[in-house]
């Protein structure tokens, strides 16, 4: 699925070995792009936490910041169990996708390698459901992507 949508298991591979985190160039704006995701999440059955218009709260404080939100959601039957296996794991939980416009105005996805996170929280017991995890993040980025 991947590969069909321009993101190869090779550039998420090497993001991961780098610092753990994916970042993608969506197709559409940033507020396109957010509601995409939004919807994707809902479509998928999955709980939609906040939408943080860190934008909007950057430039309330006088702070000149490019349009930038962060997605939460998850699943808590699924997130939970990374929880169980390591508590500290909960820094990571629920997802997060950061959507931001970048310096040329094009919009980009970033979140976090879920095989690096289970590394950062020394998790070896979860792989299935790791895997879960990735496919899920990849279904909802999948409608965005370039």
């Amino acid at each position: 699925m991947s590969d069909a949508l321009g993101v190869t298991s090779a550039s998420v591979a090497q993001a991961a070995k780098r610092d753990g985190v994916v970042t993608l160039k969506s197709r559409y704006s940033v507020s396109e792009t957010v509601r995409r995701i939004k919807a994707a999440v809902v479509e998928n059955g999955i709980m939609l936490f906040d939408d943080i218009d860190q934008a909007k709260l950057g430039n309330a404080a006088g702070n000149k910041v490019r349009p930038s939100h962060l997605i939460l959601f998850g699943n808590p039957a699924l997130g939970t169990t990374f929880i169980t296996a390591n508590p500290s794991s909960g820094l990571d939980w629920p997802v997060r996708v950061l959507v931001y416009q970048t310096k040329d105005g094009s919009a980009n996805v970033a979140y976090n390698d879920f095989d690096w996170i289970a590394r950062r929280h020394g998790i070896s017991n979860r792989e299935e459901e790791f895997k879960m995890a990735t496919e899920v993040i990849e279904s909802v980025t999948s409608s965005v992507r370039q």
